[in-house]
């Protein structure tokens, strides 16, 4: 079992290796650089060549059945769900077999209408105590359930 943060813009890295600390578990903090490297043994930082999806692909092409990946990437989200692992994203949200399919063409749609609206101002909601709480309560869950796996 690995856990695998697609690190870039990732608000829950501390949390992820207290995590992966209780579960004895290798973690792969992927990014293109500009990361402040763990002093921990369990945690490898992985810096990979800039460029699209770069890290994301490093990502995709390693994880499988048994392992956790954080994203809030929903197409690397799904090449994970593809290839077995459990992934969730940063406030929690488990995305699976049964859900991946719509989360993709939500983005897809919301993708769109930014397109089609050049004046339309995105911003999504900030990241709370409780997205950091929930997310806390899934990585356990979800690193449990792939212990099991």
């Amino acid at each position: 079992m690995s856990l695998y943060i697609d690190a870039d813009a990732c608000p829950v890295k501390e949390e992820a290796e207290r995590v992966a600390n209780r579960h004895k578990c290798q973690m792969f903090v992927v990014s293109n650089g500009g990361l402040r490297p763990s002093q921990n043994p369990l945690v490898e930082n992985v810096i990979v060549d800039a460029g699209p999806d770069v890290a994301d692909m490093w990502i995709a092409d390693r994880c499988g059945r048994g392992d956790v990946v954080v994203t809030g990437d929903i197409p690397l989200a799904a090449k994970c769900v593809e290839a077995g692992a459990r992934v969730l994203k940063h406030n929690g949200e488990a995305l699976t077999a049964a859900n991946i399919g719509n989360v993709l063409a939500t983005r897809d749609l919301m993708t769109d209408l930014r397109a089609a609206d050049p004046f339309r101002q995105g911003g999504g909601k900030g990241f709370t105590k409780a997205d950091r709480s929930r997310f806390l309560e899934a990585l356990e869950r979800e690193m449990r359930a792939a212990a099991r796996q």
